[in-house]
């Protein structure tokens, strides 16, 4: 499965209607909220549509005539009026501004639990940068839609329809010369906006190509340091940086193409009214009243179209959001829990682990493992060695379930291991990978992450668990002991330390199967037999799987198998290992 987002096919082009559907599911339980903003907006709009009516009264009643009394009087009612209208887009903008916090809490957390549904191969896939930058550049885009842009959307839009309505029932035909430009405009946004669109979506893809960048270089700056290529840094941000320049160039252009054009539009508008009500004027058949009210409904409904330009540019670069938030929320895990058979029963007899005609690829071009056969029995300790880049790792992943086989089946414990729940999986299963995740917080904290057996426990309570388990004299090698605190990704400890604490969150849990994969290859001599003396520790039936390349390490192994060339050989003793290894590097 093409885990890659960056690579997924672009979305089929949708209308406006067809996309605010696809955004609707986002505001499930606002929909009090959404009908109170909806009425606040409907009467701020009234307001200001109300309002050049009754100055074309004031006008021809009573300024006309010179009855400041009544003038005053309406004066007053059209203060109220503009105090009504403020009360309401108050509430309008609060109670969107709501939403729009609400939208964004929910979409992040479906973001984040979707990522948590995601296999090991997505995130291989994918770099954190982007990812990073969907979560959270790509959905503020939608809560400033919701919050301000939808709500100015909503009430533009009814303000244009009512002082469209005015323009028409006023003067037929002045209205349709008023209203000309704007059909114009209709055209012109329907041919450019699917071009607005595209520009956007590349603006913020390269915003997360440049997020991705800067991460990964930070990430491994301490390399860039020791080999003093900060030239190479600068170069490939200032390479990620102009290419985002360049396209956020491209969409402040496309972003700012309405609003020039939007406004010539009114201005036209303007200029056609007035030459038009002059005639009128002039003729008796218009009124200076209905003339200053005329030009304020054009202005009413220009206004809003040129605040449309905006918005709708805005809403462009929402809908190109949402497009990248919406590529993660789509995927699907093909490695999900399958319905165990009514055969299959976890039994406490026979093989821990099998592999059954497995096979395995990364990419459809190359095999890594092909057609295995492999049996791990219950208890028993075995050593998988092999050349760099040879399978060992991919064999530990596929035992850990880290990965699925392309084609065959893995047993555990006599089920099929996709049957077995992850919960259970992970506490069955302890892995300690050749570079061990940290996590910032204490080493308490990192111990017993994901253990709920221990987690009520106070210090002195989990101390001697420890104990018990062997792993007091590896805590006392850290200042501090439990609460010695963990920089983020463990970067204040050494590799070395991080493997320590790796190794007592695994074996801490007590697993039926225990995967080593060079877990002991930055630690000293010492601390490795007192790590073995631990291993001993392990109930009877742990079975142990080390992946190492020091020879010491593998030699009390039960079994050893040579990983190669896309299958596994048994190898008689620790020395037919050596040999296989010493012929592999002679023929490469």
């Amino acid at each position: 499965m093409n885990y890659a987002l960056n690579s997924q096919p672009p979305r089929p082009k949708v209308s406006v209607l067809q996309a605010l559907k696809g955004l609707a599911p986002l505001l499930q339980g606002e929909q009090a909220s959404l009908v109170y903003a909806a009425l606040a907006t409907i009467c701020n709009s009234l307001v200001n549509l109300t309002a050049p009516l009754l100055i074309a009264h004031i006008v021809d009643t009573y300024i006309s005539k010179g009855q400041f009394d009544g003038m005053l009087r309406f004066s007053g009612i059209l203060f109220l009026l503009y105090a009504a209208g403020l009360f309401t887009s108050y509430s309008q903008t609060r109670l969107m501004g709501g939403v729009g916090q609400r939208v964004l809490f929910s979409l992040r957390s479906r973001i984040f639990n979707k990522l948590q549904e995601l296999p090991v191969a997505f995130f291989n896939a994918n770099k954190t940068g982007d990812l990073i930058s969907r979560i959270n550049s790509d959905t503020d885009k939608l809560n400033q839609f919701f919050s301000h842009t939808l709500v100015q959307f909503m009430g533009s839009v009814v303000i244009m329809i009512g002082a469209a309505i005015f323009l028409l029932s006023i003067n037929f035909r002045l209205g349709v010369a008023a209203l000309t430009p704007a059909v114009l405009l209709v055209l012109f946004t329907r041919l450019v906006s699917p071009w607005v669109k595209r520009m956007n979506a590349e603006s913020l893809t390269s915003t997360g190509l440049l997020s991705a960048e800067v991460t990964e270089s930070l990430n491994n700056f301490r390399v860039i340091v020791a080999f003093n290529r900060r030239d190479f840094f600068r170069s490939r941000f200032a390479e990620a940086n102009k290419h985002n320049y360049l396209k956020a160039i491209k969409a402040g252009i496309a972003n700012n193409l309405f609003t020039p054009v939007f406004g010539l539009s009114s201005t036209l508008a303007q200029l056609a009214v007035l030459v038009y009500s002059i005639h009128l004027i002039t003729n008796g058949a218009f009124t200076l009243g209905l003339f200053i009210s005329y030009l304020a409904y054009v202005t009413n409904f220009y206004n809003p179209l040129r605040q449309l330009a905006a918005l709708w540019a805005n809403f462009q670069v929402a809908l190109a959001g949402w497009d990248r938030i919406a590529a993660i929320l789509q995927i699907e895990n093909d490695m999900p829990q399958v319905p165990a058979t009514a055969a299959a029963n976890d039994t406490v007899a026979g093989p821990l682990l099998e592999f059954r005609d497995v096979s395995f690829q990364y990419t459809p071009e190359r095999f890594i493992l092909q057609n295995l056969n492999l049996t791990l029995e219950r208890g028993k300790t075995y050593a998988l060695v092999g050349p760099t880049g040879g399978g060992k790792t991919t064999t530990a992943s596929l035992m850990a379930r880290l990965y699925d086989p392309s084609s065959g089946s893995i047993w555990f414990a006599g089920r099929d291991i996709r049957t077995v729940a992850p919960a259970e999986r992970a506490r069955r299963i302890g892995f300690i990978l050749q570079e061990p995740m940290l996590f910032s917080g204490s080493i308490r904290d990192n111990i017993l992450y994901g253990n709920a057996d221990y987690s009520s426990l106070d210090d002195t309570q989990l101390l001697a668990v420890l104990e018990a388990a062997g792993l007091a004299d590896l805590l006392q090698r850290f200042d501090g002991g439990l609460q010695a605190k963990v920089a983020s990704s463990g970067d204040s400890l050494s590799l070395g330390q991080k493997q320590l604490i790796a190794f007592m969150r695994a074996v801490l849990r007590r697993p039926d199967l225990l995967i080593l994969d060079e877990a002991t290859a930055n630690i000293d001599t010492v601390t490795e037999q007192l790590l073995e003396s631990i291993l001993h520790k392990l109930p009877a039936h742990t079975t142990r799987v080390i992946i190492a390349h020091r020879l010491n390490t593998i030699e009390n192994a039960d079994e050893i198998f040579f990983v190669n060339g896309m299958e596994i050989t048994r190898a008689a003793s620790m020395h037919d290992a050596v040999d296989m290894l010493l012929h592999k590097q002679k023929a490469s």
